[in-house]
């Protein structure tokens, strides 16, 4: 069984996803870590190579095209990408999807732990979002606020990362490997 975790920046996707495949014994897979890779081998911040991907598409094209490939070739895995439960839609790939969601006010503070506090963080965050979502319409005319293509849509704004995994567990149906 494959498992997909979307969802908006700090939403709890990576955290939650490492806590899931563990427990389940599956692998763990992240799209963002590469796209950041990327940003980072080329010299920009994740802001600036968000921007620069708006006109330089095959940078989703191949970011994406590498989580179809992977998600196609790989069964067992929890698979954190934005757009992984779209690309399991439009690809009839078999998978149970998952979307993560939190406001504003906690995905910053999440962030701020993570990555250090940046007194413009909700500035710079709401620059990438609308980057990507533009990007996802322009690209794929997918609309990244439909959740309607996801089996379970989960607020996680007051659930521990473990309280939304075990959740995502329950009601995936999934036995563990372990």
């Amino acid at each position: 069984m494959r498992i997909t975790i979307s969802g908006p920046i700090g939403s709890g996707k990576s955290t939650v996803g490492k806590i899931l495949a563990k427990s389940l014994g599956y692998q763990f897979f992240s799209g963002g870590h590469f796209f950041r890779q990327q940003a980072q081998d080329r010299g920009m911040t994740i802001e600036e190579f968000n921007l620069f991907a708006e006109s330089h598409k095959e940078i989703d094209m191949n970011q994406d095209q590498m989580v179809v490939d992977f998600l196609k070739s790989h069964d067992n895995v929890v698979v954190e990408a934005r757009l992984a439960g779209w690309m399991c839609h439009r690809n009839g790939i078999d998978a149970f999807k998952v979307f993560l969601t939190a406001s504003l006010d906690t995905r910053v503070s999440r962030i701020s732990r993570r990555e250090g506090s940046k007194s413009d963080l909700q500035v710079l965050l709401r620059i990438r979002e609308e980057s990507e979502a533009k990007r996802y319409m322009e690209f794929y005319s997918i609309d990244y606020a439909t959740t309607d293509i996801y089996d379970l849509v989960i607020n996680s704004d007051n659930l521990s990362a473990q309280k939304v995994a075990e959740q995502i567990h329950e009601r995936s149906g999934i036995k563990s490997l372990q």
